[in-house]
């Protein structure tokens, strides 16, 4: 399972509660695209309109610019491939408050093309800041034990 596009911001903005795998509905550029590890999913989100979860805001370049229809859209809608059960419990978590769907990545299983949505609550700027002076302090660790083992 190779990662071809990775929402960075995901984890440090959200605590993720839940994962699940989703297929998407792309063109063939799409998909060479995002195996050239072209795409982005910074702002994406996931929704669920008339009993269908949606992603809307993934940014796709064209693979070919100069081969690429003129009415393509980088940011166009595009259907999430999920079971009922998956699309009602992405639907409830989207109703209850405080929660949300966001895209984590983009990744292959096998030769199909999967996302990877976190259903998730937003953090604040408090727990931002520790998670921030925890990375900065496993730094210095890290750091000062290289040094003291030259």
């Amino acid at each position: 399972m190779a990662t071809l596009v990775k929402n960075k911001k995901a984890h440090f903005d959200f605590e993720i509660l839940e994962e699940i795998e989703a297929g998407v509905e792309l063109l063939g550029t799409e998909v060479k695209a995002l195996k050239s590890n072209l795409g982005s999913l910074v702002g994406a989100r996931v929704v669920v309109r008339g009993g269908e979860a949606l992603l809307i805001g993934a940014t796709i370049p064209s693979y070919q610019p100069n081969n690429t229809p003129e009415n393509y859209d980088p940011e166009r809608t595009r259907r999430l491939l999920l079971s009922k059960k998956q699309v009602l419990e992405v639907q409830s978590a989207e109703e209850s408050d405080g929660l949300t769907t966001i895209p984590l990545s983009w990744y292959n299983k096998g030769r199909l093309v999967k996302l990877s949505i976190g259903i998730g609550r937003g953090k604040k700027k408090a727990d931002k800041r520790q998670k921030i002076k925890a990375r900065d302090i496993a730094r210095d660790i890290g750091r000062a034990l290289k040094a003291r083992t030259r």
